[in-house]
């Protein structure tokens, strides 16, 4: 006998699977305020808004991001710093989050002088905390309270003995005082990481830390929610293949800051280097 299927039945299957197929590539991306996070944050939303996807950018601070993506309120982020800055982040969840492949070598992280400040080590900066006022105490400006680069900070106060307090606000508080402070010539010392824009607009150099205090340098990682390559096997392919340079991310994130908008930024980037955009996206025929 001949099967007949029902015009309602073939409706209701094809409005399921539309269904489906929607929830699919609605995807939750967890971000934070680090400048190259911004950046690529924006850079991927973009090509997979292209791609069909529907991308939330979702701003939150470390400890609710890890949180969140553990509960699956979070599908993914671009950022996990191993072995050393998010290693404390990731221990309660490193059974259930997947650690995907990375896209960045060698971090670096630390306490930044102007290089016309002429001391080269976090114990020198001890020695001569007073130079290093901010609103009429020594100081050291960091970015916020939850960041791991904040914690680490606490640690060498307390390791290398310091005179000095850390003055917690946002990275973008931070940057416009180490602007005022550099066309100044004046000291500053503050909690820097690269990659970032400012070692391409200004000349800095971190204090040497022989305590090892801030580690060894980094790899950056993307990562997700459990399930989250069986789910979408052609996405996790292609971030599995992005891989950027010191340059090209550099470019990326001098972008965005000399325009003044992320997307705007982000979009200028791709239309120059659809290329190497091209060839990630390759990596997702073969899932």
């Amino acid at each position: 006998m001949k099967a007949t299927v029902t015009p309602w039945i073939v409706g209701a299957l094809l409005a399921t699977t539309g269904v489906a197929e929607a929830q699919d590539k609605s995807l939750t991306l967890g971000t934070n305020n680090w400048a190259e996070n911004i950046a690529v944050a924006n850079l991927w939303k973009l090509v997979l808004e292209n791609h069909d996807y529907d991308i939330e950018l979702a701003n939150v601070g470390k400890s609710a991001l890890f949180a969140g993506m553990a509960a699956d309120d979070i599908d993914l982020s671009l950022e996990l710093w191993l072995p050393y800055t998010d290693k404390a982040f990731l221990a309660p969840y490193k059974e259930t989050l997947e650690v995907h492949d990375a896209w960045y070598d060698r971090t670096g992280l630390g306490l930044v002088v102007p290089s016309y400040v002429d001391i080269d080590s976090i114990g020198e900066l001890g020695e001569r905390a007073d130079e290093f006022e901010y609103q009429g105490r020594p100081t050291i400006l960091g970015i916020d309270p939850g960041s791991a680069i904040a914690g680490m900070t606490d640690d060498a106060i307390e390791t290398y003995e310091l005179p000095l307090e850390q003055v917690n606000s946002s990275e973008p508080a931070m940057m416009s005082a180490l602007g005022s402070a550099y066309a100044n010539q004046e000291p500053i010392v503050v909690t820097l990481w690269n990659p970032h824009w400012a070692f391409a607009d200004y000349d800095l150099k971190y204090l040497d830390d022989p305590e090892k205090v801030y580690g060894d340098g980094d790899t950056i990682y993307w990562f997700s929610r459990e399930g989250f390559a069986a789910d979408d096997p052609w996405l996790t392919a292609v971030l599995d293949a992005w891989h950027m340079s010191d340059e090209s991310l550099g470019e990326l994130m001098s972008e965005i800051e000399s325009v003044g908008d992320p997307v705007d930024g982000a979009q200028t980037w791709l239309d120059a280097n659809r290329d190497q955009v091209d060839g990630w996206l390759a990596a997702g025929d073969d899932a």
